[in-house]
């Protein structure tokens, strides 16, 4: 089983200063390789050039630039490299599905926050027996650096990444071998409903609140964006008050983030804790958030018609910040982690279905929360309705599993 630990580290101002350097330096090696792609391309009667032609270079450009790239892990820069060839490569997949390509873009200093050691002892180094009772990460050309170690790590440590938020610093371990943790037996199998008014409701009829945690700083996050928003755009990123101002916007944004993750792993440890069995909608956010298409106006060319998108955005806002997406993924690892079962299942008419009678229908549902069957009368809270029906669901693809 593999498992990532991330851990705050404690640089001294030297070691930041080197930390924010070797970013610098990783990010311009990630830019001038892109643009030795487009020139290829371009003018060289579009050659592709490969990740082994700007591996095999690597060793040039650190003799030839000794104070820069020289002086950082090479396995680090291969990583980098790697991270190019990814990208380059997801491009050319989306090209020939017919999708939006999206050509990789160059990096800005501010925006290239990792850096990643593809092995463990190669250019960085985990000390798994501390010196001083303070754990350290080894790192090329930075050197010892304290970490904040809050747990202890499991397994082997394979790769080992930097990564800047904010101000601050962390170091990721991706690590294999993780042996679990199995919990006691419950004997208890459940089925839970997410939504927008709850966060999710069970089949036992818990309701879990959503405490829309966006929706709680937008008056701030407003307040700060607007202020952001006052900076000409001449003067972007060229003053001190604009860099400070968008530093706030992104703190604001990390403490949302923060939030919403303590959320979802304290519930999810709740739920794997009492039942062995989870059931839950297998949803595709990416698709029930989309923006509504265009409705040209066949009598007025180049006006268009009433698309609903205003209050679909509304909506879109609402289950992005619910965060059902990372939710079941925290769900899923913790469950592997404690040896319980988490069963997606398909969400069609999860709410439209009578658990008694067996009816379809959308008339069965009037209202966002009421339920009431228009054949046999069963009236009941839709989303309970919606848990009880996965659970139902789960229950039959545990039985066709055995």
């Amino acid at each position: 089983m593999m498992r990532a630990y991330k851990f705050r580290l404690r640089p001294t101002v030297g070691q930041a200063i080197a930390l924010g350097e070797m970013l610098r330096d990783h990010c311009s090696l990630y830019n001038g390789a892109l643009q030795e792609r487009r020139d290829a391309y371009r003018h060289v009667s579009k050659t592709s050039v490969k990740y082994g032609d700007q591996s095999a270079q690597l060793k040039d450009i650190r003799t030839f630039d000794p104070e820069r790239q020289g002086r950082w892990s090479f396995s680090s820069q291969q990583a980098t490299l790697r991270r190019l060839d990814k990208a380059m490569q997801a491009f050319f997949r989306r090209v020939k599905a017919g999708q939006t390509p999206g050509y990789p873009r160059f990096k800005g200093v501010g925006h290239f926050d990792t850096v990643v050691f593809p092995k463990d002892g190669d250019g960085c180094r985990w000390d798994s027996t501390p010196h001083d009772a303070q754990t350290r990460v080894r790192l090329q050309g930075v050197g010892h650096v304290r970490v904040h170690q809050h747990r202890p790590v499991r397994g082997r440590v394979k790769t080992v990444g930097i990564k800047r938020e904010g101000k601050h610093w962390y170091v990721i371990l991706a690590c294999d071998d993780v042996p679990a943790e199995p919990l006691p037996a419950t004997g208890s199998i459940v089925g839970i409903d997410m939504g927008v008014t709850h966060f999710l409701t069970t089949s036992n009829g818990e309701h879990i609140a959503n405490p829309r945690f966006l929706q709680a700083s937008a008056d701030e996050l407003a307040e700060a964006q607007r202020h952001l928003a006052t900076f000409p755009k001449r003067t972007r990123r060229r003053t001190k008050k604009h860099r400070a101002a968008a530093r706030k916007v992104a703190k604001l944004h990390a403490r949302i983030r923060r939030q919403r993750l303590d959320h979802h792993h304290k519930t999810a440890l709740a739920l794997i804790r009492e039942h062995d069995v989870i059931g839950h909608e297998r949803l595709n956010t990416a698709g029930m958030t989309r923006t509504p298409k265009a409705r040209p106006d066949p009598e007025q060319p180049g006006s268009f018609l009433p698309n609903g998108a205003a209050a679909k955005a509304g909506l879109n806002r609402s289950i992005l910040d619910a965060g059902w997406g990372i939710f079941l993924g925290i769900l899923a690892q913790k469950a592997e982690s404690a040896a319980r079962q988490v069963i997606p299942v398909d969400a069609r008419n999860t709410s439209r279905t009578c658990p008694e009678c067996g009816h379809v229908g959308a008339e069965n549902r009037p209202a966002q929360e009421k339920f009431e069957c228009t054949v046999c009368g069963f009236l009941a809270n839709a989303d309970h309705v919606g848990a009880l029906n996965v659970l139902s669901r789960a229950g039959l693809a545990l039985c066709t599993a055995a």
